[in-house]
C-alpha cells in the first residue's frame, strides 16, 4: 500500500516536472512567519494588504472550484484557501498536484469565513518539496517508541508536546550558559578524541586515528583536560558537550550524553553546596515558574536549601551496615549477599559501597538532597580529609537520580599517582571501568603546581528528563542510540 502512495505521489511529482515547474526550488517568497500573520490579522484584512507565507500542507479540503487547506510552520498554523477563478490553469494544475505533506509558499489577502476562521485567499502559490511519503492520517507512533524514537522527525511533526519538550531543554542549557556567564566564568572546549580514558569511572568507546596510526578515546568526561587549564592561568571555566560511555542503557542512562562540567579555583566543596542551590533552584523557577515540579505524577521540590546527608551515614541508618567498620572487600561482598543484593562483577571496595547505596538509599530519594563524604575509593580524583578515608564530595539526588557530582579537587600530585595506581590494580582484578594506564601528563601538569580547586559536573539530559516530565533519557535526547533496524 504505501509503495503505491509512493509512486502516485512521484506520478504526481513528474506532472509537475512536465509543467516545467521545479518542485524543490532553492528559494521561497514567504516574508513572514504565521504567527506574525496571526498577530497583526485585523491590520493586514483591513488594509486588503497582500502577505507571503509559507509552510508545510497538512490538510486539504475539496468543495468543488476551491480547496481549502491548512498551512503550518514552526510558529502555527493557519488556514488558507484557492479559488479557481483566481488562479491560472497552470497553477490550478499544479494544485491538482500537491498532496498533504508538501511544502508551499502563498500570496494574498487575509479575510475571516462565516465560521470565524482567519483565512488566507491565495492569489498565487510555489511548490517548494513535494513530499514522496505520507504524513500518519493518525500518530500511531504514541503506542510504539521504538518508532518514535527512529523517525523523531515524525514525533516531532505530529506531536506537539514532544516538540516543546525539546525547545524546554534548549532554555535549561541556555540559562545554565548565562548564569555561569554572569558568574564570570569563560566556557571552553577539549578534546572528544582523547590518548587515554579518565576523569570517570567508566568503559570507553576505542576509535582509531589513521593519519598518526593511533587508538583513540572517546571522552567519558571532560575532567583531567579541564584542570589542566586552571593549571594554565584560569580560574573560572565550564564546558558544555556530549560525553561517551560504553555502558547499559535504561531510563538514566544513554551510550551518548550532554554534560556540563565547571572548576572553580580557590573554592570547595562545601561552597559549591551553596551555589548548586541557588544555581539549580533559580534555573528550576525560571524554566517552570516556581521551585516546585511534577514529575511523572511524583512532586519535587528544589526549594532551597536542600538536606545533607552522609553516604555512609545513610547507608548505615537504611540497612544497619556501617562500611567503615567492615572496611575490606570481603566483608562488604559479605555483608551485602546477606541482604539479596547482587555482588558479582562488582571489583573493589568503592563499587561495592556505590550499589549497596543505590540499592539502599537513591532509589527512595524524592525531593533534591546532598550525599555527602564518599568512601576514598568512590573519589580517585576528590581531596581526602586528613587523616580520614573519607573524600570531600557531594551528589545531587532527586527522584532517585544522581544529577550533579563535585568534590573538593585533590591538588597533590604524589597522592594522586597513588590513588591512579589503586585503579590500575582493579583493572588488573577485572574492574572494566578503571582506567588502564596512569595519565602522566596530567601528573605532570599538577607537579608544576595546582591550586585548590573545587569541581562540579551536571548530567544536563537528566535535569531536562525532571524539568519537562520525561519518563526517560531517550525521550530528551533528540536521535538517542538505537539497534540498527533489520528491513526483510
Amino acid at each position: 500500500m504505501l509503495n503505491k502512495i509512493k509512486q502516485d505521489r512521484i506520478d504526481k511529482l513528474n506532472k509537475i516536472i512536465d509543467l516545467g515547474i521545479d518542485p524543490y526550488p532553492a528559494s521561497s517568497s514567504r516574508a513572514r512567519k504565521i504567527e506574525n500573520a496571526l498577530a497583526d490579522f485585523e491590520m493586514f484584512e483591513k488594509r486588503s494588504e497582500a502577505i507571503a507565507l509559507a509552510g508545510r500542507i497538512v490538510a486539504m479540503r475539496l468543495h468543488g472550484g476551491s480547496i481549502f487547506a491548512n498551512l503550518k510552520d514552526d510558529s502555527g498554523s493557519i488556514q488558507i484557501y484557492f479559488k479557481k477563478d483566481n488562479l491560472n490553469d497552470k497553477k490550478w494544475t499544479l494544485l491538482e498536484n500537491i498532496d498533504i505533506g508538501d511544502f508551499i509558499d502563498a500570496s494574498g489577502t487575509l479575510f475571516t469565513t462565516k465560521r470565524g476562521e482567519k483565512t488566507v485567499l491565495v492569489s498565487d502559490f510555489n511548490i517548494l518539496s513535494k513530499s514522496l511519503l505520507p504524513l500518519p492520517d493518525k500518530w500511531y507512533g504514541l503506542e510504539d517508541k521504538e518508532i518514535r524514537f527512529r523517525k523523531r522527525y515524525l514525533d516531532l511533526l505530529m506531536n506537539k508536546d514532544v516538540k516543546e519538550r525539546f525547545i524546554k531543554r534548549s532554555k535549561i542549557i541556555k540559562e545554565l550558559r548565562q548564569l555561569l556567564d554572569k558568574e564570570g566564568f569563560l566556557e571552553v572546549e577539549t578534546p572528544i578524541l582523547q590518548p587515554l580514558a579518565g576523569g570517570a569511572a567508566a568503559t570507553p568507546f576505542v576509535t582509531h586515528l589513521n593519519a598518526l596510526d593511533m587508538d583513540l578515546y572517546l571522552r567519558i568526561a571532560p575532567e583531567m583536560y579541564l584542570k589542566r587549564l586552571i593549571v594554565g592561568g584560569f580560574e573560572k571555566i565550564y564546558e558544555i558537550g556530549r560525553c561517551f560511555r560504553n555502558e547499559g542503557m535504561d531510563r538514566s542512562h544513554n551510550p551518548d550524553f550532554t554534560m556540563l562540567e565547571f572548576y572553580w579555583a580557590y573554592k570547595d566543596y562545601n561552597f559549591l553546596m551553596e551555589f548548586t542551590e541557588k544555581l539549580l533552584s533559580q534555573i528550576v523557577k525560571n524554566i517552570t515558574g516556581g521551585y516546585k515540579i511534577k514529575y511523572q505524577g511524583e512532586e519535587i521540590d528544589f526549594t532551597a536549601p536542600w538536606p545533607r546527608f552522609s553516604f555512609v551515614k545513610s547507608i548505615k541508618d537504611a540497612c544497619g551496615v556501617d562500611i567503615l567498620e567492615l572496611a575490606s572487600e570481603e566483608k562488604l561482598r559479605g555483608a551485602m549477599e546477606k541482604l539479596g543484593i547482587k555482588t558479582k562483577g562488582l571489583v573493589g571496595f568503592g563499587k561495592l559501597a556505590d550499589e549497596l547505596y543505590k540499592e539502599t538509599v537513591r532509589k527512595k530519594i524524592t525531593n533534591p538532597v546532598f550525599i555527602v563524604d564518599h568512601p576514598i575509593q568512590l573519589g580517585p580524583l576528590a581531596k581526602a580529609y586528613k587523616g580520614k578515608r573519607i573524600v570531600q564530595r557531594f551528589q545531587v539526588v532527586a527522584n532517585g537520580f544522581e544529577i550533579v557530582n563535585a568534590y573538593s579537587e585533590l591538588n597533590d600530585p604524589i597522592e594522586q599517582r597513588k590513588r591512579l595506581e589503586y585503579q590500575l590494580e582493579l583493572k588488573k582484578k577485572g574492574d572494566d571501568e578503571a582506567p588502564a594506564e596512569i595519565d602522566e601528563d596530567y601528573i605532570e601538569a599538577m607537579e608544576y603546581g595546582m591550586p585548590p580547586i573545587a569541581g562540579w559536573g551536571m548530567g544536563v539530559d537528566r535535569f531536562a528528563a525532571l524539568l519537562t516530565d520525561a519518563p526517560s533519557l531517550r525521550e530528551i535526547i533528540l536521535f538517542p542510540t538505537m539497534k540498527t533496524e533489520t528491513k526483510s
